[in-house]
């Protein structure tokens, strides 16, 4: 949707319920007076398995997160097909396919991608981008796997992060986007926030990434000197 409009808050916040399914209540930002444009991007996804997991199979199991932290979490367990199942640069990728599509349309397929211990999300999460091609099959004749049920929520301020990622002048007060307005306009931040639910029966997704604007200085005039 473009609307170009004064914002309307609890508008905004029933678009993101109802694009989200419910997932997300509201938007992650606070728009406020200062805010001359709001940028919003949706992604929802929610879909059963193709082939779920039994409910017999899940089982309490120790689990080791990111700090170190071991605990018990109920962890579901699958039995893989081989062609769903490789590997790329030590780490290994499963491939989990979700039921067709009402009308018929091809089910999502969702990558879980398990790294090396150690390897942060700069090494794992482009492994989970690269296309099949660029895997290994495993060398073994049957493929199990063990996956947590769990409920994700995250909210992350992103515009930190934003010049390791190449973007500088669109949070300066040199941006350009005069193609979206004629009025100066520069980022003043960016966040997003998604949710991850993950069962027997199936996966629940949504994420809200929103880019605010602020007004721009304006821009400083050049001294030109002239020599004829």
């Amino acid at each position: 949707d473009v609307r170009f409009d004064p914002m309307d808050p609890a508008a905004v916040d029933a678009w993101v319920r109802e694009a989200t399914g419910g997932l997300i209540e509201r938007l992650p930002l606070e728009i406020t007076d200062d805010t001359l444009l709001a940028l919003v991007n949706v992604l929802a996804l929610k879909a059963r398995w193709e082939k779920p997991f039994e409910g017999w199979r899940t089982q309490d199991l120790p689990f080791t997160d990111a700090a170190g932290t071991v605990r018990e979490v109920p962890t579901m367990g699958m039995d893989v097909p081989l062609a769903d199942a490789w590997t790329v640069g030590g780490a290994y990728v499963v491939e989990l396919r979700c039921a067709q599509e009402p009308g018929g349309a091809p089910g999502a397929r969702v990558r879980l991608v398990l790294g090396e211990p150690g390897a942060g999300p700069e090494r794992v999460l482009p492994v989970g981008w690269a296309p099949r091609t660029a895997g290994t099959a495993l060398d073994t004749d049957r493929v199990t796997i063990g996956l947590p049920r769990l409920a994700l929520r995250t909210r992350v301020p992103v515009t930190e992060q934003l010049p390791a990622l190449g973007v500088r002048l669109a949070t300066s007060d040199e941006a350009d986007f005069s193609g979206l307005s004629p009025e100066r306009l520069a980022i003043s931040d960016v966040i997003q926030e998604t949710v991850l639910k993950i069962a027997e029966e199936g996966v629940e997704a949504a994420a809200v990434t929103v880019v605010a604007m602020r007004a721009g200085s304006a821009p400083v005039p050049q001294r030109v000197h002239h020599s004829a």
